[in-house]
């Protein structure tokens, strides 16, 4: 019996649930998630091994079309990178919206050869369930899609459907990775992802996109992991808001993120927090570079 093995990226504009959609398929949360988009900054490898099948997912930035600093620069970069040398490309919508951003997305799809499934996300946003067969005549139109496939990533409404037309789409090939691996990514790098999602999701609207973390100390004692991570930010007035008032949002930050991280990593955790200033980090590429925004 053959087996199948390719790499998948999930690609679309940011905030239609790609990375929810990636967690989801993976049965496990590897990729951070908010309701604010351009959550996600990096590459990140999600590997499902299927009885000898293998899907190795690549979560992307959601693609803008506003550059403002380096780091929306590097997440461009990085998300049409991943677009390149793939077996298969998933190009997520939300469902009833079609915006000149997933426009632009799909004329970037056009300029790589990889085949593109077109996946429908948040049907259960719609608030008429008939518009939904129109909405998928429609783009039906706009690009030769190898197949389609609407779904809620959120409610886990057709997700298993999706994973059986990708097994039908991937090339005859040998697992890349291990059966039990999960992710390329370093238990470093998914703790001070979850750090920064408790921020994110606790913080207003600007702040999310000015701070950064760091991880310094990563280190397992007798049963216990120590972590102790540096939550950078651009200004002294950031830092205030960030630590809060007597210092209860970082506590609750750093009480939420411990135990995201206990289920992670089945282990108990100490997690200690600072908040530093390092000015205008997100517009220089030497500071981005220092804080691990490299080429991927």
């Amino acid at each position: 019996m053959s087996t199948h093995c390719g790499y998948v990226t999930i690609a679309g504009r940011p905030n239609v649930g790609k990375s929810t959609l990636l967690n989801r398929l993976l049965g496990q949360k590897i990729s951070i998630t908010s309701s604010k988009p351009q959550t996600t900054r990096h590459l990140l490898l999600g590997i499902k091994t299927l009885e000898g099948d293998q899907i190795i997912y690549v979560d992307t930035p959601g693609l803008q079309t506003q550059h403002r600093k380096a780091i929306n620069r590097y997440m461009n970069k990085a998300a049409t990178g991943a677009l390149s040398g793939v077996d298969l490309v998933l190009f997520v919508v939300e469902a009833g919206k079609w915006s000149e951003e997933d426009e632009w997305v799909l004329g970037l799809l056009k300029e790589h050869s990889a085949s593109v499934l077109l996946v429908i996300n948040k049907i259960d946003h719609l608030e008429n369930p008939n518009e939904l067969l129109p909405f998928i005549e429609t783009l039906s139109l706009k690009h030769a899609f190898i197949t389609l496939c609407p779904l809620s990533a959120l409610k886990n409404d057709n997700v298993d459907t999706l994973e059986s037309l990708l097994l039908e789409h991937l090339p005859e090939g040998l697992p890349l990775f291990p059966e039990e691996q999960l992710t390329d990514r370093s238990e470093r790098f998914l703790a001070a992802e979850i750090i920064r999602e408790k921020l994110i999701r606790r913080l207003g609207s600007e702040l999310p996109y000015q701070l950064s973390v760091e991880i310094e100390l990563f280190k397992s004692e007798n049963k216990l992991l120590r972590i102790a991570a540096i939550i950078w930010v651009e200004r002294d007035s950031q830092k205030s808001i960030v630590i809060g008032k007597h210092g209860e949002l970082l506590k609750i930050v750093g009480s939420e993120a411990r135990k995201d991280m206990e289920t992670l990593f089945d282990n108990k955790i100490f997690l200690q927090l600072w908040v530093k200033v390092k000015s205008g980090w997100s517009n220089d590429e030497k500071a981005l570079r220092q804080l691990g925004y490299r080429e991927e």
